[in-house]
């Protein structure tokens, strides 16, 4: 048997307020799995999020949490890592809110390493105010902001991050819902910045709009498109179509920010009392 997750839950809450087949829940559960099979205190783990669908998710999980203004999430995690480093401080965001109004924040926490686990929930689409299109909203895809189809190109977030220098990188989906929590265990595993890119079917305004008219068609298009970071590689360009690579992209060590932060105020604080 495996352990009984409702203790890390506010069940009070339940039931929660995702649309039925929103992905979100498959997500927050993996989140809730990796932290119960890493064997964490719940006491040192906290979960900051900003505005969207997936940043209702700390409403319903029993840890510290902070639900904060849109975009500012990481900031508000960066405020509590350096205060509190020895503390888990995991963000739960979206892929509007993180690349959008929030992208400053994310590509400057990236570029200083600080120890925050970030896990977006990308559903490719603004799903609490009615379905606009994001930055990561599908080339020719349509939204309620785009009736003719999507013509800007989207962000690949995995390799923004990477290029904002990002030193743990990985994407899964809700379909590969064990491959999901093992990455996300490895993210909150990772001293320095983590990003985690959890692909969750939003069948109420991206799907309907698109083609797949229940959570089932979504999930199964992540199974059919969805290959491994190494296969992915093998894979001319012009077979590679609607496919896309899941798994570990980057893995690297570098100087943690806080830390590094935290040795300039010692230094600091000795020629203070040297004067």
């Amino acid at each position: 048997m495996g352990s009984d997750l409702t203790k890390y839950l506010r069940v009070e809450k339940l039931p929660h307020i995702w649309c039925a087949g929103c992905g979100h829940g498959i997500v927050t559960q993996a989140i809730v799995r990796a932290i119960d099979e890493l064997g964490l205190d719940p006491a040192k783990v906290t979960i900051v999020s900003g505005i969207g669908c997936s940043s209702r998710a700390p409403g319903y999980m029993n840890f510290d949490t902070l639900h904060t203004t849109h975009g500012r999430a990481i900031a508000f995690a960066t405020g509590v890592k350096l205060a509190r480093p020895e503390l888990k401080v995991i963000v739960i965001t979206g892929d509007g809110d993180a690349a959008a109004i929030g992208g400053n924040h994310l590509i400057h926490a990236a570029r200083r390493n600080i120890d925050l686990t970030v896990v977006c929930y990308n559903n490719s689409i603004y799903g609490m105010t009615s379905g606009q299109y994001s930055p990561v909203t599908p080339l020719g895809s349509f939204a309620s902001t785009a009736p003719y189809g999507m013509v800007e190109r989207p962000f690949d977030l995995c390799e923004l991050v990477m290029g904002a220098g990002g030193t743990f990188v990985a994407r899964s989906t809700t379909y590969h819902a064990r491959h999901l929590t093992n990455v996300i265990k490895q993210a909150i595993q990772h001293k320095g910045f983590s990003f985690v890119d959890a692909l969750s079917q939003c069948p109420t305004y991206f799907g309907r709009r698109n083609n797949m008219k229940d959570a089932l068609a979504m999930l199964n298009w992540y199974k059919e498109n969805a290959v491994s970071r190494d296969d992915w590689a093998k894979m001319p360009p012009a077979e590679r179509g609607s496919k896309f690579p899941i798994g570990v992209f980057r893995d690297e060590e570098a100087p943690e920010y806080c830390e590094t932060y935290r040795k300039v105020i010692e230094k600091a604080m000795e020629e203070v009392g040297a004067k």
